[in-house]
């Protein structure tokens, strides 16, 4: 059965998670929103628990992620894959299928090939981003009074992304997407929280330590768009109707 707080897997009987420490209940890992049964090796109790209590009780949920023992790939597979995915399929929907409308005049649909391919690569873009700002994160932390710990700035860059990738179901509707950058902008305060927690720098420099990361995001996240905008324009002028 899965524990109901982190979502590892434990031996059927358990009474504490063998990887977060937290109590299990005998009904662990099977109570919780539906999930269609395809999607229960992706979309774990673990997973929803984790997204809920980063962006409604971040202050108290960095320290319990602090405390977590996990790996990078653990992270990867079991958090960035499903929530980047979110973005990456409703995208397609937005862009291809719905399309963007200008007005009465006429609405633009990026070819399906296209779109599929933009979605892979911004998919694929998405860890590259995450694998970036952790270094970031985890290069810039004796410049502000904190400890390097590449593990600590994985989870700091992942989890403080959640709000973007969740947001990214509006993406369906394309002309939703300002909104899902403005929700991202809600992941600066969890980098912010998250900083001084996992990185040990002084609450002090939090603040200028999560700017000049932010900057830097910018910049990554700049040049991840221009190259998924190209693959999904290179060789296509879309199909108006």
């Amino acid at each position: 059965m899965n524990c109901p707080k982190c979502g590892a897997p434990n031996a059927a009987g358990a009474t504490v998670c063998s990887s977060c420490g937290a109590a299990m209940s005998a009904g662990a890992g099977t109570s919780g929103p539906h999930v269609p049964e395809f999607a229960k090796d992706i979309i774990t109790p673990g997973l929803i628990a984790r997204v809920k209590n980063i962006l409604l009780t971040p202050a108290t949920e960095w320290p319990v992620i602090d405390a977590e023992a996990s790996s990078p790939r653990a992270i990867y597979m079991q958090y960035v894959a499903p929530l980047a995915a979110i973005g990456a399929i409703a995208g397609f929907i937005g862009n291809s299928l719905v399309g963007h409308s200008y007005g009465f005049l006429a609405v633009y649909r990026t070819p399906i090939v296209s779109g599929l391919v933009g979605a892979v690569v911004g998919y694929a873009l998405a860890f590259v981003g995450i694998f970036i700002v952790a270094l970031i994160v985890d290069a810039l932390a004796p410049t502000f009074g904190g400890q390097k710990d590449s593990l600590k700035a994985l989870k700091v860059a992942a989890y403080s992304a959640t709000p973007g990738w969740v947001a990214g179901i509006l993406l369906i509707l394309p002309s939703l997407a300002l909104i899902v950058g403005l929700a991202g902008l809600y992941g600066i305060y969890l980098l912010y929280l998250g900083l001084p927690v996992l990185m040990r720098c002084p609450k002090d420099k939090a603040v200028v330590y999560t700017v000049v990361t932010f900057l830097c995001m910018i910049v990554v996240y700049i040049v991840i768009g221009a190259i998924t905008a190209a693959v999904i324009g290179m060789g296509t002028i879309g199909v108006m109707q």
